[in-house]
């Protein structure tokens, strides 16, 4: 019986993985190339750029919670029946594997629409950029939200987040697949590429959703019920205490706005955001324009990969450092460690060729790993919420969505600060050349010189890091949520005690 059940935790915990394998293969090409295809190839002009990115600004930053409170507000009020609220659990799992079922697919749809001209370059960018963060939203915050739906235990929501990583890291693969296919100025091959991409990650969410939903009706069918590791306990502690009321929206903001676990959180995550975009963004002008021909083009798309692939494979030991020192202590050294590494780059200087080969895919991995664990610290935060305001269902994509809010405006920031930033830094205004976007330009006077302007890269490469680093140290020291107050948190969650001590 025991045997059976683990097997059906694990085929749950297999499709979960899928899942985000799917989401992988797409949004590393998203994340890596769009910019560059838009400035470079689509030639979109400045003004364009910055209106399309102030658009994208304001979407990415309220879709989240938008969606999470057309997902969960229902849940906030009490229910009326003990009958409703065992079934409840199961009814919340089941609306977001459907709602993966159709945003998945038609995330791929989006992803397509960035790889074919069909409009102004200026058009095209805020209709793309829009379309597909919305249902990239969709399809992360339920994904997301299934982390704390599904599991309670630590245990079992760290299984659930390895199985992801370990998918993640081969969905990873399509980025050493692109870069050989990737050229400016012939991007039929590249085109081919993203549409196979597409069509496999369409298919792909469709069957892992329905294999998903088709596991846990085989589950109901021999009568398993969900214990406290998966969420479908029965509610012998849904009584609040106090008197109950139907929150709107209203109270939710200010409940939240209380919770200061929460605010810390959400510092952090916007420079976290920030930081995994900018890596991502100018990747490709770092290897260039840093590395130049120290490097042949197949170690390149190599190193790129690498990039992609080690903070999945990292993950599953930081994951078990988690199990045994806690998410907030790794989170908390990986930190220190991205401030130690850029600080030995910056004394080295730009001259060391595989110091910086070293470096450049390092500050990827460290930083990406870091979040790869923000999911497991935002449902510890879905617990707090739901124990301190005595709900009767966690609000799991309420609170997903809400991280988001603050956070993911930094997606939208690492590209316009970077570009200013660079153009401080070299004198270079990339939407002034009519060439690549990390290419040298020289004028007569011979202020912008290729060697200024690598040193110009140098300094960008290495001063984010540091800064982002020493505020989110500051920051994170800030955040109580783990030791004790976790450890009360979590039995109040679980009903085995409702009082801290």
């Amino acid at each position: 019986m025991m045997s059976l059940r683990c097997r059906l935790k694990g085929r749950v915990e297999f499709y979960y993985g899928a899942m985000a394998f799917f989401q992988t293969v797409l949004h590393n090409i998203f994340l890596l190339y769009h910019v560059d295809l838009f400035v470079s190839v689509y030639k979109i002009d400045k003004m364009s750029f910055w209106i399309g990115e102030t658009i994208f600004l304001i979407w990415n930053s309220f879709n989240d919670p938008l969606f999470g409170w057309l997902s969960d507000k229902q849940y906030l009020s009490p229910s009326k029946k003990n009958s409703e609220n065992s079934n409840s659990a199961l009814e919340i799992v089941t609306n977001r594997l459907n709602a993966l079922m159709y945003n998945g697919p038609l995330l791929a749809v989006s992803f397509i629409l960035f790889w074919f001209p069909w409009g102004f370059p200026g058009l095209q960018f805020v209709v793309c950029l829009c379309l597909y963060d919305g249902f990239l939203t969709l399809v992360d915050l339920h994904h997301s939200s299934l982390l704390a739906d599904l599991a309670v235990s630590a245990k079992e929501r760290t299984k659930l987040n390895t199985m992801s990583s370990l998918f993640s890291a081969f969905g990873s693969a399509s980025v050493f697949f692109s870069y050989s296919v990737w050229s400016k100025e012939n991007l039929h091959s590249f085109r081919i590429f993203c549409s196979c991409l597409a069509v496999f990650a369409f298919v792909g969410f469709v069957v892992a959703a329905n294999l998903m939903k088709q596991e846990r009706k085989r589950t109901l069918k021999k009568s398993f019920s969900y214990d406290d590791s998966w969420s479908n306990r029965s509610d012998e502690y849904d009584d609040p205490v106090g008197p109950s009321v139907k929150p709107g929206i209203g109270t939710f903001v200010s409940q939240l706005g209380k919770q200061y676990n929460f605010i810390w959180f959400t510092i952090m995550n916007l420079i976290q955001v920030f930081h995994c975009h900018f890596n991502s963004n100018f990747f490709p002008l770092f290897l260039e324009n840093l590395l130049g021909n120290s490097v042949s083009s197949s170690f390149g798309s190599f190193l790129i990969g690498i990039s992609f692939l080690a903070p999945h494979v990292n993950n599953l030991f930081f994951l078990e450092l988690c199990k045994r020192y806690g998410v907030y202590a790794v989170i908390q050294l990986l930190f220190s460690i991205k401030l130690a590494l850029s600080l030995f780059m910056f004394f080295m200087g730009p001259n060391n060729m595989w110091l910086l080969c070293l470096f450049i895919a390092s500050n990827r991995v460290f930083t990406e790993g870091t979040c790869k664990l923000l999911n497991l610290v935002i449902s510890d935060l879905v617990d707090e919420d739901y124990v301190i305001h005595n709900r009767k269902k966690a609000v799991s994509a309420l609170i997903f969505g809400s991280t988001a809010l603050l956070s993911k405006p930094g997606q939208t920031l690492a590209p316009l600060v970077g570009i200013w930033l660079l153009s401080i830094q070299t004198g270079h205004d990339i939407f002034q050349t009519s060439d690549k976007i990390v290419s040298l330009q020289v004028d007569e006077a011979g202020q912008n010189s290729p060697e200024q302007y690598r040193q110009g890269c140098f300094n960008l490469l290495v001063y984010i890091p540091i800064l982002c680093a020493i505020v989110q140290i500051a920051v994170w020291s800030q955040f109580k949520l783990h030791g004790h107050r976790l450890r009360w948190v979590k039995s109040c969650r679980t009903g085995t005690d409702h009082s801290l001590i």
